[in-house]
This record gives C-alpha cells, structure tokens and sequence, in this order.
C-alpha cells in the first residue's frame, strides 16, 4: 500500500483502488457539498460530479471549505473553488463541473458510484431520491436548519442513506405530499436559511463515513444507519427512532418496476422546477 495511504488501511489492501476508481456525484457545493468534496480527496476518491449553478458571494465565505475573500469579489463560480479544493489535495483526481442545475446534465451522474445531495428544499431531494432509486445508485442526504424555539434557537440536522430497495425518505416521513405541496406553494417567499459551518462539517463527515462504509466496509457487522440525526444544541448524533418503526419492512414507494433500473428515466423530465441547490 501507498505510504500515503498507511494511517487507513484497516479500509483492507484494495482500498487504494477501490476509492481511486469511485465516482462521487455532489449535487450542492457551499455549505454541506465543499466538506464533502474535501473530505473525500482526502480520503483516497477519485472521481468527482460536482453540480452547482452559483457564484461564490460574501455570505457563502463562513461555511464554504475553500472559498476566499477574493472568490466572492470575482464571482468565482462554486464549481471552479470545488476543484480548486480536490486538486489542493489530490491533483490528480478527475473532476467533472457541471454549472447550472444537475438534472440538466444528469448523464454525468448515471454511472456515480454514490450520490451526495447538499440541498436546501424538499422537492430536490425528491428529485435526487428518485434519479438515484432508478439508477440504482446510492443517495446520501444531507441538511440542517437553524430555527427559532422559545428560549433562543436550535440547531438541528440529519444525513439519510437512501439504498435500493431499503426504506426511502418517504417510508421515514421525511418528505410528503403534504411537505411538497407546502413548499411549492411557499416557493420564491422562503429566503435565505441560516446555516453556520461547523454542523455541516459534523453532517459531512457522518456522510463520507457513511460513503466509505458503503465501499470498503472495516467490520463484517457494520450497516450503514438509513437516518442518523443531530441535536446541534447538545452536540449529539443518534440514529433516528423513525427506524424502530420500519425494521423489516419493505419500501412501498419504489416497488415493483419502480425498484428496478430504467434506462429510459430523466430526471429532465420529471423535475418540478424548483430544484434550488443550497446556498
């Protein structure tokens, strides 16, 4: 093995090989997306997807990894600073920018060994969820929120590990009809969310972890969590009690043809234009 590679090779002798062949698709690149991007060049990932379809602003400096002052005087696109991230760390990683919104190059992602989404609304999720479940690819979510409660405020979060034919962000009641139709009706009138860079940093690292456990698992009873949550507050993660209530049943919502590979699928067609990525 690699000397550079020495600290993990409890990830087992192929493990150079295995992450320098992945692909990982990233769909959102400022605040959850740039921890990610980093971490996996880090650790050994290859290949990249990246999708975002904005530029660098003051705002995005506190919790983009790798963004500079400069970037946001520029209007750097986050496309370009991501690189600029993964080739600081591995310049010899393949990295494929697509500027806009993904699902307009979803040919790009298809063949992605694991899907990272980092977005701020329900519908894209949905979107990412579905592309992914007829690909057969792994998705892994990730968001938080900051919200206001009665004595202050409240940090929160959660990464979701989507897998064919395990329980999907419906079955955990993530995302409804109702929670779509909600934000639909509320779309453009939502504005900016807080976010502040170190629960994403917590978030991103659970879902590198969960990708890397995914690929090179370093215990024979390690199961990737489907939900694991966060209490920014307290400064704690646990795996969801949603999962009590879905042991050994199976997903209802991508069933039958639904479950299955279909080469004919576009995420183009069936988007309801309102994939915002997060900001």
């Amino acid at each position: 093995m690699n000397e550079r590679w020495s600290r993990q090779s409890f990830l087992g002798a192929e493990s150079e090989q295995v992450l320098g062949n992945a692909i990982i698709g990233i769909v959102g690149l400022c605040g959850g997306g740039s921890h990610i991007a980093q971490q996996s060049a880090h650790v050994g990932v290859g290949n990249f997807v990246c999708a975002d379809y904005d530029h660098v602003d003051e705002s995005n400096l506190p919790r983009m990894v790798g963004s500079r002052p400069e970037d946001a005087k520029e209007l750097i696109s986050k496309t370009a600073v991501i690189k600029r991230t993964i080739h600081l760390v591995n310049p010899t990683a393949n990295v494929m920018l697509v500027e806009g919104q993904w699902y307009a190059q979803e040919r790009f992602f298809r063949n992605c060994t694991a899907i990272f989404g980092c977005v701020d609304n329900f519908a894209a999720r949905d979107e990412l969820e579905r592309f992914c479940r007829r690909y057969l690819i792994p998705y892994i979510d990730v968001g938080m929120d900051v919200h206001e409660v009665s004595n202050g405020f409240s940090i929160s979060g959660q990464v979701i590990t989507s897998l064919p034919g395990g329980p999907c962000m419906r079955c955990l009641g993530f995302i409804t009809d109702a929670k779509l139709a909600e934000e639909q009706r509320r779309y453009g009138a939502a504005g900016g969310r807080p976010q502040v860079v170190w629960p994403n940093g917590v978030l991103a690292s659970i879902a590198v972890g969960q990708m890397v456990g995914l690929l090179r698992p370093w215990n024979r009873d390690l199961k990737p969590s489907v939900m694991i949550e966060y209490d920014g507050n307290r400064q704690i993660c646990r795996e969801s009690t949603k999962l009590l209530y879905l042991a050994d049943k199976p997903c209802s919502h991508f069933s039958g043809p639904d479950a299955v590979g279909d080469p004919f699928y576009s995420a183009d067609n069936n988007n309801r234009g309102q994939t915002a990525i997060s900001r």
